[in-house]
């Protein structure tokens, strides 16, 4: 006897493993390995050349000088040259990896825009239509006693909290955001940049490490063989070529540890820094010396707000809202899908009578591109439409202009020609049918 099967999707194990992981559907451009356990950047590949360029003067520091200098002081001293060289690089790479392969504070983005304050529910006003309600393009939210505006992300539909930004690489918003470092290929936040600092300044460290055998291993070699010290160079070519790299190398790096100390001394980020934030005015978050540099170094790292690795059930299909009602988001209003970086939404008219017309809308001008970084959106909250138009085919709805002049949508008499054709023949041919079955 035939035995027709289940549907699928019964067994709640097979739908368990259809849902998605969070990692599989973010809308991010970061990339994932070990299936969410790591998040990296988008330019993840420019730290393999990182790597490369600590590891390789270490590999020829160890071949060509500090097993040299084994040989010449004694057993214990002399390995332990080699030792604390390769323990440190380790330890270098390994903070290297935890600031690259880490969440720096990303914001989990909203689902739908945030309900305006005060909003409770529609209210009816003349002819039936629902007034637009607008969300504020800033808030002004209190901290330490001083005023500080928040800004609308339109990408991540959310008010971002204070010394947060997002950023354009990553399309993140990044909680205490610092800047996008494309050495290690990650956004620098709130919950790496503790290890950020710690690399790079260990990365000093060991320039100076090597800088400086580098010369006790010219000195013996002078001094054995009792030549001046341009002959003794000549006789380690490898010291000259490590001399020379870690000068330029601790130039960098250092001339970088010492920007971020000034930086952590003032309780600034480099993003703040660089827009001069508190040139002009108080900064809020400066509460003396030692108390900055424990909030670095000796507060606790909160947790990630994301679960990469978490199952997300599968989302509704999206229903459609009536323009004229409900509320809107500062710039575009997201009454129409989700409105994501560099997408073109539509605009569908609704209840017109005459088929669905869609306009796509210039997403020019979406970049905001001061000091490098997508601060916001231009304010595009001049252009949208004010009456509902639901019901009205008569009258068009205006089109949004992103920066350009506002136009309106004018259907042309051949359209209209077209349609009424369209409608007479369904009558006649409704009619037909009728009669057709009355006889």
């Amino acid at each position: 006897m035939y035995v027709v099967p289940p549907p699928q999707g019964s067994d709640p194990r097979a739908a368990d493993v259809a849902e998605p992981r969070t990692y599989q559907k973010w809308k991010g451009s970061n990339i994932f390995l070990l299936e969410g356990r790591f998040i990296f950047g988008p330019d993840v590949r420019s730290l393999l050349l990182t790597i490369l360029l600590i590891a390789a003067p270490v590999t020829i520091f160890c071949v060509f000088v500090a097993r040299k200098l084994m040989d010449d002081y004694s057993h214990h001293l002399g390995i332990s040259i080699m030792v604390i060289a390769v323990a440190f690089t380790l330890y270098i790479l390994g903070l290297l990896m935890v600031t690259s392969g880490r969440d720096p504070g990303i914001i989990p983005r909203n689902a739908h825009p945030p309900e305006p304050e005060g909003y409770d529910g529609p209210a009816e006003v003349g002819g039936g239509q629902t007034p637009q309600l607008r969300l504020p393009r800033m808030k002004d939210v209190v901290v330490n006693g001083f005023t500080v505006k928040v800004k609308y992300c339109d990408t991540c539909m959310l008010y971002r909290p204070p010394r947060c930004s997002h950023c354009s690489i990553c399309n993140n918003c990044v909680e205490r955001f610092d800047h996008h470092c494309p050495w290690v290929g990650q956004c620098i936040g709130l919950r790496n940049y503790r290890y950020f600092f710690m690399f790079v300044f260990s990365t000093t460290l060991l320039c100076i490490y090597v800088f400086g055998f580098c010369w006790v291993y010219i000195m013996r070699i002078k001094n054995a063989e009792q030549i001046t010290i341009w002959k003794a160079m000549t006789k380690t070519p490898a010291s000259i070529v490590l001399i020379v790299y870690t000068f330029i190398s601790v130039w960098f790096v250092g001339g970088l540890t010492v920007f971020h100390l000034y930086l952590i001394s003032t309780n600034q980020t480099t993003y703040e820094n660089f827009r001069y934030r508190y040139d002009q005015r108080t900064n809020p978050y400066h509460r003396g010396l030692v108390e900055n540099f424990k909030e670095i170094f000796f507060t606790s790292i909160p947790s990630s707000k994301n679960k990469f690795r978490a199952r997300v059930p599968r989302e509704p299909g999206l229903q459609p809202r009536s323009v004229g009602g409900g509320f809107i988001s500062p710039n575009m209003g997201k009454t129409v899908g989700d409105l994501e970086m560099g997408r073109k939404p539509t605009w569908r008219e609704a209840g017109a009578g005459v088929g669905d017309f869609e306009q796509g809308l210039n997403n020019d001008g979406l970049d905001n591109k001061e000091g490098g970084f997508d601060d916001a959106s231009p304010d595009l909250s001049q252009g949208l439409p004010v009456e509902s138009m639901e019901g009205r085919a008569g009258i068009h709805p205006r089109r949004s202009s992103w920066g350009r002049k506002s136009g309106s949508w004018e259907i042309s008499p051949e359209v209209l020609a077209l349609a009424a054709g369209v409608g007479e023949s369904n009558r006649v041919g409704s009619g037909s049918g009728s009669k057709t079955a009355g006889n």
